[in-house]
């Protein structure tokens, strides 16, 4: 059997803003749900964080994913299974006050909603799905990791030693060996796409912040006979770099540049050489008529020509991050857990930003 695992779809990102929307939509209606059709593909498991607030949902959030995922899910009579993330429940405590129940529970036949361990069959293959773990359902979960005979995990799990981001390593959570007896195991919760041993993170289906740049996104087919993963990769990005350089180039070749793709997009116009201003107002007045969301003009006249990539790094603001507390000196700091908590504590403000 082929089932599709999604994860970390959190609907009402960036502070609820539709752009975000429209990209899950253009994602489910182009890439997501023909894929589906086309295999004959009729189980999904969510892998948890559907929506981003843990305290409230906006109205308009809450339409979007009714009519853009649901309902398509529904009118496939595709079953979905979903797991609670820790965006999903309202206490950090306990899993009881949730998102699933209160937007999904009733209302969907096909969605089947788990804030505790359980074990589903799929054909002749048991899955162990583990929602978030907190201080009320710890020992349960435990145990459960320890009796089942279930072979394959899918959870929403905090583990150590994993990118939270691309270059950023979680540095607490659980230890990744208490799932040792297992063929493989998935989750959700750490946006970045990695896999270490019989762990994979599956990484959100979309670009949410400028960490997400050049970072691959999408969904997973699983294979329960052979428990092979494939990717499936979302082709449409929300963040965009492009490269600006009028040095020994004529007009026509500066401002021949294709931005069509930059509709409602967050870009950065990175300067590399700027010789002739006034090319340089006729090619961003060209970009701004393509109508991108956001527009960030770099400038740094230090980088040369051969350091376009040292430019693309210099920008980043977990970069800027790292670099100064990679120059504290002091022995009483512990490096890497303040590098791993600022990185996270920078990426969920710009969730809400």
């Amino acid at each position: 059997m082929k089932i599709a695992l999604i994860t970390d779809t959190h609907w009402g990102i960036r502070n609820d803003n539709t752009i975000f929307h429209d990209n899950n939509k253009r994602f489910l209606e182009n890439i997501f749900f023909p894929f589906l059709d086309e295999h004959g593909v009729v189980n999904v498991i969510h892998l948890g964080d559907i929506v981003d607030r843990r305290k409230y949902i906006n109205f308009l959030t809450a339409k979007r994913l009714r009519e853009d995922f649901l309902e398509p899910l529904a009118k496939r009579d595709i079953q979905m299974n979903i797991i609670a993330g820790n965006h999903d429940v309202f206490y950090k405590n306990t899993n009881n006050v949730n998102a699933l129940d209160e937007l999904l529970a009733g209302n969907y036949p096909n969605v089947h909603i788990h804030i505790d361990p359980i074990e589903w069959t799929f054909d002749n293959t048991t899955l162990l799905l583990l929602p978030w773990i907190n201080d009320e359902n710890r020992e349960k979960t435990l145990n459960s990791i320890k009796n089942t005979t279930a072979k394959v995990v899918m959870g929403h799990l905090e583990l150590s030693g994993f990118e939270m981001f691309k270059g950023s390593f979680n540095t607490h959570g659980d230890d990744p060996s208490i799932f040792d007896k297992f063929d493989l195991v998935c989750s959700g919760h750490f946006h970045h796409r990695s896999t270490n041993g019989n762990i994979s993170y599956l990484g959100s289906h979309a670009e949410f912040t400028w960490s997400d740049y050049d970072d691959p996104r999408g969904f997973h087919i699983l294979d329960t006979d052979t428990l092979e993963l494939k990717f499936i990769q979302n082709p449409y990005k929300m963040f965009k770099k492009i490269w600006y350089n009028d040095k020994d180039k004529n007009m026509a070749e500066v401002l021949d540049q294709d931005f069509s793709d930059v509709k409602n997009c967050y870009v950065k116009v990175i300067v590399v050489k700027k010789e002739n201003p006034y090319w340089f107002d006729m090619f961003t007045e060209r970009l701004e008529k393509a109508v991108p969301y956001d527009i960030q003009i770099i400038e740094d006249n230090s980088i040369t020509l051969e350091e376009t990539d040292a430019v693309d790094e210099a920008e980043s603001t977990i970069d800027i991050f790292k670099r100064y507390i990679d120059q504290v000196n002091s022995a009483h700091i512990n490096k890497e857990k303040l590098e791993s908590t600022i990185v996270s504590l920078y990426n969920e403000a710009l969730t809400i930003g």
